[in-house]
C-alpha cells in the first residue's frame, strides 16, 4: 500500500472501548475523529462519519468482545470508511473476538474466527492491527496485511520492575508453553506446566504440574481470563505443590459470569489484566491491575502510516513471543 495521498492518519473508535482509543489519541497528540454512533429503536446501528476522511489513512479502534453488536459496529465502520474514500483502513481491534473458535474440532461446527476474519475483509479493511490473538495460526485466516502485538512487551517490564525473587513461570496448558517459555527467557526464571483435561465448554480440570514450584513465587501467563475456573483448579494445584505467592499475567480481561468475584476470594496475590477489554470500575477489584496498551498501539499505528516495521518494537534476540 501506498503513502495515503495526503498524508494524515486519523483515529476514529467504536463504543466497545473508548477509553482505550483516547488513550492512543493522546499518545499521539491527536483528536479523535468525530463519528456519529447509534441505535435504531429496534437496536439496529447506525454510523456517520461527521469529518471528511478521503483520502486518509484511517484507524478503527473495537474490541469485538461480547455482545456481538461490538462486532457488527466494526463491520459498519469499516464500510462506511471505505464508502467515503478513505485511502486506507486499518482495524485496530485490541480484542479479537470468537478467536477460540479456530478449528473445526467435532463434527458440524463453525470455523467462526476465519468467518469473521472474511467478513472484516468483505466490510472494507485493508489491514488488521491486533494483539494476543487465541490461536496464532489465525493471522493466516486474513487475506490482507495483520500485524500481531504481544501483551508481553507490557507484562515483561512491569515484573521486572517488581524485582520478585525465586520466580517461576508457570503456562496453565501445554497450548501456552511456548508464550510461558518466552517469558521464562526474558526474566531468566524456570519454566513450569500445568497439566489441563477440558471437560467441555469453560470446564476444565488440572490434574497435576509438571516442574518445581515449592516455596517458589509463580507467574502464570495466559491470553485471557474467562470464567476463571481453569485458572482457579490451576491455582489450588500451585498452592498444594508449596508455591509461595502467586501472580497472573492474562492480557484479555474476558471475566464472564461471577470471575472477578472469584479471583478476588482465591489465593491470588495479584493479578495483571490490560484494557484490550474495557472493564467498569465496579468490576476492578482490589487483586486486579490493569496495565494500559495505549502507548504499543500508538507506536504501532505511527509505524503503519509511515510504513515502518514494527517487528522492531520486540525482542528477537530470544525468539518470538508465541
Amino acid at each position: 500500500m501506498n503513502t495515503p495521498r495526503n498524508g494524515e492518519a486519523k483515529i476514529f473508535s467504536g463504543r466497545s472501548n473508548p477509553g482505550l482509543a483516547r488513550n492512543i489519541a493522546e499518545c499521539l497528540h491527536k483528536p479523535l475523529g468525530t463519528v456519529t454512533t447509534k441505535n435504531f429503536s429496534d437496536g439496529e446501528i447506525w454510523v456517520k462519519y461527521e469529518e471528511n476522511i478521503r483520502g486518509t489513512d484511517v484507524f478503527i479502534v473495537q474490541s469485538t468482545n461480547s455482545p456481538a453488536d461490538n462486532l457488527m459496529e466494526l463491520l459498519i465502520m469499516l464500510d462506511a470508511a471505505r464508502r467515503s474514500s478513505a485511502h486506507r483502513i486499518t482495524a485496530v481491534i485490541p480484542y479479537f473476538g470468537y478467536a477460540r473458535q479456530d478449528r473445526k474440532d467435532q463434527p458440524r461446527v463453525s470455523i467462526t474466527a476465519k468467518m469473521i476474519a472474511n467478513l472484516i475483509v468483505h466490510a472494507g479493511a485493508d489491514r488488521v492491527l491486533t494483539l494476543d490473538l487465541h490461536a496464532p495460526q489465525i493471522q493466516g485466516f486474513f487475506d490482507i496485511p495483520l500485524d500481531h502485538l504481544y501483551g508481553a512487551t507490557i507484562f515483561i517490564k512491569h515484573i521486572i520492575n517488581m524485582h520478585l525473587q525465586d520466580l517461576v513461570v508457570v503456562s496453565p496448558d501445554i497450548g501456552g508453553v511456548h508464550l510461558a517459555r518466552s517469558y521464562a527467557t526474558r526474566l531468566s526464571t524456570d519454566l513450569a506446566l500445568l497439566n489441563k483435561r477440558r471437560v467441555q465448554h469453560n470446564v476444565c480440570t488440572v490434574t497435576e504440574i509438571i516442574g518445581d514450584v515449592d516455596g517458589k513465587n509463580v507467574l502464570i501467563v495466559d491470553d485471557l481470563v474467562d470464567t476463571g475456573g481453569t485458572l482457579l483448579k490451576g491455582v489450588e494445584v500451585l498452592k498444594e505443590k508449596g508455591a509461595k505467592d502467586i501472580f497472573v499475567a492474562c492480557t484479555h480481561a474476558v471475566l464472564s459470569g461471577d470471575a472477578a468475584e472469584r479471583i478476588e476470594s482465591s489465593p491470588i496475590t495479584q493479578i495483571f489484566l490490560t484494557d484490550s477489554i474495557q472493564l467498569s470500575p465496579a468490576r476492578i477489584t482490589t487483586k486486579m491491575q490493569i496495565l494500559s496498551l495505549a502507548s504499543l498501539f500508538a507506536d504501532s499505528i505511527t509505524r503503519i502510516h509511515n510504513e515502518i516495521s514494527i517487528s522492531d518494537l520486540f525482542p528477537q534476540k530470544s525468539g518470538p513471543m508465541h
